[in-house]
């Protein structure tokens, strides 16, 4: 069964739903099927240049926002594998009729859901159970000179989090806020 794909308000973003196959023994579910995403622009026929895994222990931490700039933009499929986390994508093209906008939905195992986030759009999370793990599907490869991003509290984006934030990195805390972004980091071809 193909996952349920939902568009948001933000082009390109989308939440992925997927029904496990749940019998005595427990529970299977496809965490990524190409043929669920490759007519959707967000992914096309990107292939997987790169699977990370994160696992964040106190409630109330936030990473992000982060993306990588040209020209090494990539799509992300972000899934949450233990825990829950508040999930967002912010929309940093500059082409985009949503330029400035966010979108955040929770992923938690139970949900089976996922969100994919197209190039040109910054992605962090906020943690809402201990111990969350979250596997991250990337379309393009690392690349250090190319990571930006956008600064949590930006008062131009009013990021609604929904809890205190109780731990972040001193880098997450020194990205640039909207307004600071150059032009060219937000430009997608």
């Amino acid at each position: 069964m193909l996952a349920d794909l939902r568009r948001t308000l933000i082009n390109g973003v989308f939440e992925l739903v997927s029904q496990p196959f749940v019998d005595a023994r427990g529970a299977f579910l496809n965490a990524f099927r190409s043929q669920d995403l490759t007519f959707m622009s967000s992914w096309a026929d990107r292939g997987i240049a790169q699977v990370n895994l994160s696992r964040t222990e106190a409630v109330g931490t936030i990473r992000g926002l982060h993306l990588q700039a040209e020209p090494h933009c990539e799509a992300k499929l972000v899934r949450c594998l233990r825990g829950r986390v508040w999930d967002v994508a912010v929309d940093l093209r500059q082409d985009s009729d949503t330029l400035g906008q966010w979108h955040a939905v929770e992923l938690s195992p139970d949900q089976g859901n996922a969100i994919l986030i197209p190039e040109g759009c910054a992605h962090g999370f906020q943690v809402l159970e201990p111990d969350s793990e979250l596997l991250y599907l990337h379309s393009g490869a690392w690349e250090p000179e190319s990571e930006t991003g956008v600064r949590w509290e930006d008062p131009q984006l009013a990021i609604a989090w929904p809890l205190p934030v109780t731990e972040m990195s001193d880098r997450d805390r020194a990205l640039p806020l909207l307004s600071e972004l150059k032009a060219e980091c937000m430009h997608i071809a």
